[in-house]
């Protein structure tokens, strides 16, 4: 037990000491750990199309950075937007004529669609030194997998319609999730002072999904059908470096 810990403590302190090495950004390609937080804006395409309208997602990641300007790292996001299609049918079955749930006051309910879902890859790519104030920023090509998985979030505010609670509500949310590709071409910028640090370029995801639950209550069925969708992005990530600058010197006369 003693043995284990002291191996622990010793990986941990050479760790450490390998991110608060001194370096200098300015003048040599380094290594170095990077965390990130990220925002993109998507323009969905193919099956996910006829669904959903643009949306947003918001994330992190952590990235390595070689001496010679690989990149490797894992990244996660959190999708959210307002924009979905056709939903005057999803509830189709328990509407009324006019397109009303009635709840359990004998009120009409009030009843809002939502997107939901979030994605995580892990991610390799080059750094390319070219435009840059130093030999560690420039462009960056990235490529992924990972995988997807989003659904239609369905709020009736103060649950007043029992058809929409529980299991029932998910009979509904078309949840669907798979394997997919990630791919990104942009400009990455670590500046010499490391208070400015960023990220911006176009992604883009290949998504093969199929529906998870195991019956559809607007259609009475199981779901079978697969998905072959994408996503277009515009995206935009603020860096932190961990390391240590090389002091500035001093000369006194």
């Amino acid at each position: 037990m003693v043995r284990n810990i002291s191996i622990i403590l010793l990986i941990t302190y050479y760790s450490s000491s390998a991110l608060l090495a001194q370096v200098n950004i300015r003048d040599s390609t380094i290594f170095t750990p990077l965390i990130y937080a990220t925002y993109n804006y998507q323009f969905p395409g193919g099956d996910l199309s006829r669904q959903f309208g643009s949306n947003s997602s918001i994330g992190g990641g952590f990235m390595l950075k070689t001496k010679s300007n690989w990149i490797f790292g894992v990244e996660g996001n959190y999708m959210f937007g307002q924009s979905v299609k056709n939903s005057d049918s999803l509830l189709l079955n328990i509407s009324t004529r006019e397109g009303f749930i009635i709840d359990a006051n004998g009120m009409y309910a009030e009843v809002v669609y939502y997107e939901r879902g979030f994605n995580f890859f892990g991610k390799f790519g080059k750094l390319i030194p070219v435009l840059s104030p130093n030999p560690n920023s420039g462009f960056v090509i990235l490529a992924g997998a990972g995988y997807l998985q989003d659904k239609i979030r369905i709020h009736n505010p103060g649950n007043t319609a029992p058809q929409l609670l529980g299991d029932y509500k998910k009979g509904y949310d078309r949840l669907n999730g798979g394997f997919a590709l990630n791919g990104s071409l942009g400009y990455l910028y670590l500046s010499n002072t490391r208070l400015l640090n960023f990220y911006v370029g176009f992604d883009f995801m290949q998504a093969w999904t199929k529906p998870y639950r195991l019956r559809d209550f607007n259609t009475g069925k199981q779901d079978t059908r697969k998905f072959n969708s994408q996503f277009y992005s515009v995206k935009v990530s603020w860096f932190i470096p961990l390391y240590r600058r090389v002091p500035k010197e001093f000369y006194l006369y």
